[in-house]
């Protein structure tokens, strides 16, 4: 159990598509600490982060960074190999659940009754056979990042589309995948139980970056839906969590299409702004912002 005079490090910011949300994330985490008693110090995350983790010699690391680098497995395992206890998953959980298209292809395999949208990886270097798939690909479809979250870089694609035409400013790989119109779902899992469901109602035609920080959606909680389902989609995101064997706060995306469940994606750090997701579900069953954070830090641990 973490002590009030513990130092915490409230790791944060870093140089990504989601340095932003991370400093939210990070300022909020900070003051919930504050408030609470703790001695909690925040640290940017740069290239001297190692050299600045070793002087300061933390009890623990609160890990609020977000996107490459900060939630897919590699600051998790520098922080193994300093043996310093971090919060959310470990560094292998991270690393599988940043790549979509690998934890889509372990849950929709593993687990009854979720698809898996129809999904293809193109290449920068090879052009011309990218723009064969995206002329064969039914229309509309999605392109987005492989690794990125807080849907950086995701665009729904209508019509024709000049792959020549594009920047790759994300990665040398992206996807092309179906587009399922359905209901949006938001499933908030904390210690090993899924804490209810988020439908989502975003003003544009999906749930993107603007949607997501730019005030322009509505979130329903619990969602409007049939309560055997309701029963069996947070079943099906506590499996999710499990067989990636994270621990912690994780938040499950799903489409639900026609009776069907749609595995989009899993958020292994979650946005904690006091109106992210996660706290807002969490608040429905009358869990605190401070109380996540908490336990978060009394679970942080690292992996020998």
């Amino acid at each position: 159990m973490i002590k009030k005079s513990d130092l915490i490090i409230v790791l944060y910011g870093g140089h990504n598509a989601e340095s932003e949300v991370s400093k939210m994330t990070g300022e909020n985490v900070f003051l919930s600490l504050i408030d609470m008693g703790y001695n909690a110090q925040k640290l940017f995350f740069d290239d001297n982060f190692i050299h600045n983790i070793q002087e300061l010699q933390p009890k623990l690391v609160f890990n609020a960074l977000h996107g490459k680098f900060g939630e897919d497995g590699r600051i998790q395992s520098i922080l193994d190999f300093l043996k310093i206890p971090y919060t959310h998953s470990d560094s292998t959980a991270s690393a599988i659940a940043m790549n979509k298209v690998l934890t889509s292809y372990i849950c929709t395999n593993q687990i009854k009754n979720l698809h898996d949208p129809k999904t293809i990886i193109i290449h920068k270097n090879n052009p011309k056979e990218a723009q064969e798939i995206i002329n064969n690909f039914p229309k509309p479809f999605i392109l987005k990042p492989i690794d990125e979250g807080s849907s950086a870089g995701v665009k729904i694609i209508k019509n024709n589309f000049d792959i020549n035409n594009y920047h790759w400013e994300f990665d040398d790989k992206m996807i092309i995948q179906e587009y399922i119109k359905g209901v949006e779902l938001q499933v908030a899992i904390m210690d090993d139980k899924p804490l209810g469901i988020c439908e989502i109602i975003p003003k544009g035609e999906f749930f993107d970056y603007d949607s997501k920080y730019g005030g322009k959606t509505k979130y329903i909680i619990p969602a409007r839906i049939d309560k055997t389902q309701y029963q069996e989609i947070l079943s099906i995101s506590l499996k999710c969590h499990q067989l990636l064997n994270c621990r912690g706060i994780n938040r499950i995306e799903l489409i639900l299409s026609q009776d069907k469940i749609y595995f989009l994606e899993m958020n292994t750090q979650p946005g904690f702004a006091r109106d992210s997701l996660v706290p807002k579900i969490a608040k429905e069953v009358d869990i605190s912002f401070d109380q996540i954070v908490e336990y978060l830090i009394n679970n942080a641990q690292f992996n020998d």
